[in-house]
Order: C-alpha cells, then structure tokens, then sequence
C-alpha cells in the first residue's frame, strides 16, 4: 500500500516494554487484548502484533514492511532481512539478554564439553545445534514447548534459555555454566520495503526516535550558572555526555551551562556544584536524547 508502513510489534513478553517505548518516542499504540491489530495515531503505521519468533518470516515474505524482534530469533530463523537498527531494552531492563548453558545446580556437568551425548532442551534449537558443532560435541538438541527451566533432570540433561537477571533459574536450581549468545531488540525490514525511498525514510524516522527515546531514559538535563572565575572548578565536577553548553549571560561575567547527565549521579553532583558556587541549579527530565 502506498504510503502506509506495516509495522509488526512482537506479542508476548515484549509486548508491553515495546508499546511504552513508542509512547516514549512519540507514537501511541492502543491494544485491545482480543485483537492482533493495534492501533496507533499515526495515519502512516499499520500495526499487527506478532510473536518475536515468527516476525523474521513474516518480514522477510513482505507481509510486514518491518517489525521489532530480538536479534537471537532472526538469527535463528537464517531469513533474509535487513537489520536496521538495535534497540538495547528488555521485559524487564535496558540491558541485552543473554541465551545460557544451564545445568541442575548438583549436577557434575562444568562445561559444554561434559554434555557429550546428552539432551538439550531449548527453544532456540538451530543456534544451540551450531554452538555444540563448533565446539564438536554431539548432543541431542530438542524443542521445548515452554517451562524448560523444569525439565532438567528428568526430560533433559541441560538447557539452553533466555535470561536478563539469572533469578529464574537460580530459582528452578539450575546453574549457568556458559553463555551462547548474547541477544538484543532489533528493528528489521524487509529489504524489498527498505529500498522504497518513502518506506525507508519512515523506518528510519522511526529507528531516530526509538533510540532518543531509548537514550533518555535514566539521563536528566542539568542547566545552572556560575560566575567565570569559578567555571573551571564546575567544569571539573560536572560529567557529561558531551562537553557542556556554555552561554553567556547579561552580565558578562557569568555564564549559562546546559548539560546532559546519568540520573543516579546528580544527587551526588549537584552539593558539588554547589560548592563550586554554580547557582540556579535546575534538574529536568528528558524524553528524548539525539546522538
């Protein structure tokens, strides 16, 4: 359809942390919990909601124009799609996932090596078959349909599963022993759709500002003034994402600084500038930060 982008959001665990951060970057998505098709108040966006593991298929066939899913399951499913941007945010963080070997915490195994003719249970099956090939260990690598951190010992030796904190399997008493691959959001689009200027220049409109949205989060602006002769002794207590902007004043000897810092240092820094006698000191938030 001319000038109308079909958009996949990945349904599941994804789902809500994806719709936050569009509202974040400047698009509103409403879902209703009985349909597959969202709305969103841009005229321009088509939504459907598809699961990350089947967005890659999707994509690539040109049912989607493009779509968010985790890097793991593009690399999983071997389809060819165009990887536009990462998006470093999780269910639960801003940090990337990482798909583990995980052993029942009493077990002797202490490497991948020790699994030798054992069953893997993992959703991620093809990734896992080519991380044992490389390490030349024959095992048997089988789907699991979900709860796999419960199979181990009985329906399997080991596990390869996702994780962002570890808890779940610490909880199922299950020990990691080492980490596959790491897996991060990623925007992808079809390259068909990618090479139509109109399409290419709305997902990479759309790439610009989940990032920013992306980049403020836990930063805060910081504006203050200080007199000239103490700018130095600011300067060398105020960290930056990039160096500050400094503005002059109606009064020529003082200045005006502008600056971007992590949300959990300010409480630290402002009795800092404080005492380097900045004064007017204003802390705001930020919705979006454009590197």
């Amino acid at each position: 359809m001319a000038n109308k982008l079909r958009l996949g959001i990945p349904k599941g665990s994804l789902q809500d942390a994806t719709i936050a951060l569009f509202e974040r970057a400047g698009w509103r998505i409403y879902a209703n919990g009985r349909s597959y098709f969202p709305t969103i108040d841009d005229a321009e966006i088509e939504c459907m909601l598809i699961r990350a593991q089947e967005m890659s298929r999707y994509v690539e066939k040109g049912v989607l124009d493009a779509g968010l899913t985790g890097i793991d399951w593009v690399v999983e499913s071997g389809l060819d799609v165009e990887s536009v941007t990462s998006l470093v945010y999780s269910k639960q963080s801003r940090q990337k996932v990482r798909w583990v070997l995980a052993v029942p915490e009493d077990s002797p195994y202490q490497k991948a090596e020790d699994l030798a003719g054992k069953v893997i249970a993992t959703e991620l099956v093809e990734v896992s078959k080519r991380y044992f090939a490389a390490k030349n260990v024959d095992v048997k690598v089988e789907f699991s349909w979900g709860a796999t951190e419960v199979k181990p010992p009985t329906l399997a030796d080991a596990i390869v599963e996702v994780t962002e904190t570890g808890s779940s399997l610490r909880a199922n008493r299950l020990r990691i022993i080492d980490t596959v691959m790491e897996s991060e959001t990623r925007l992808i689009a079809n390259r068909s759709a990618y090479a139509d200027t109109w399409k290419k220049h709305k997902i990479d409109s759309l790439a610009l500002m989940l990032n920013a949205a992306i980049s403020a989060q836990g930063q805060v602006g910081l504006i203050l003034n200080v007199e000239k002769v103490n700018l130095p002794a600011v300067l060398s207590v105020l960290p930056a994402l990039n160096s500050p902007t400094v503005s002059e004043l109606s009064d020529r000897n003082w200045v005006a600084l502008n600056t971007i810092l992590e949300e959990g240092v300010v409480r630290e820094v402002i009795p800092r500038l404080k005492a380097a006698k900045a004064t007017g000191i204003v802390e705001y938030p930020l919705n979006k930060v454009v590197l």
